[in-house]
């Protein structure tokens, strides 16, 4: 999938600015399914309307600036549900907290201590961002792809803070940093 997927599926249930599109994309729900740079996103919605998948529409603001409203076509919806029975590509994941982890050996106790620590906070975090988004959905596919993903964050949570000791354990004591 794409850039121009998401915009399509973003479009799908409701009309919605660039702006809107792009927060969406990059910053809130949409953000888990595919990378949409800031960048692609404009250039995608163009795109898109020159292929009448999408139209638009500019909306007069008081004291602001107009902004340009998109809203799919017919052509678009029959697009977007199409792209859906291409073969899927696999799940991408990186992480930068796992790479810290992998040179924990090189690191003091204490300082894998507190990334753990942060990490563990951080996915707390993503877990209540869950539960909010779920308070916000009442469609039965969007309860459990959130379930899906809050449950994968549950799972990564739980197995740090089970096995934190053996991360800390395999890090310099901080006294032997101290001794060098």
């Amino acid at each position: 999938m794409n850039v121009r997927t998401i915009c399509l599926a973003i479009l799908y249930d409701a009309e919605a600015t660039g702006y809107e599109i792009r927060k969406l994309s990059v910053e809130e729900e949409y953000s888990y399914f595919i990378d949409a740079s800031y960048g692609a996103i404009y250039p995608a919605l163009a795109k898109l309307e020159a292929d009448k998948l999408v139209t638009s529409r500019v909306e007069q603001q008081d004291g602001k600036p107009a902004k340009k409203v998109y809203s799919i076509t017919e052509i678009g919806r029959r697009e977007f549900i199409n792209s859906l029975f291409e073969q899927l590509g696999e799940d991408e994941y990186r992480s930068e907290f796992l790479l810290f982890a992998r040179f924990a050996s090189e690191l003091p106790q204490s300082l894998v201590q507190v990334r753990l620590k942060e990490r563990i906070a951080s996915l707390d975090a993503a877990i209540a961002e869950f539960d909010r988004l779920e308070s916000n959905h009442s469609q039965p596919a969007d309860r459990w792809i959130i379930d899906y993903g809050r449950s994968c964050m549950a799972f990564a949570r739980d197995y740090i803070d089970t096995h934190m000791g053996e991360l800390i354990a395999l890090a310099r004591p901080d006294a032997a940093l101290a001794a060098e």
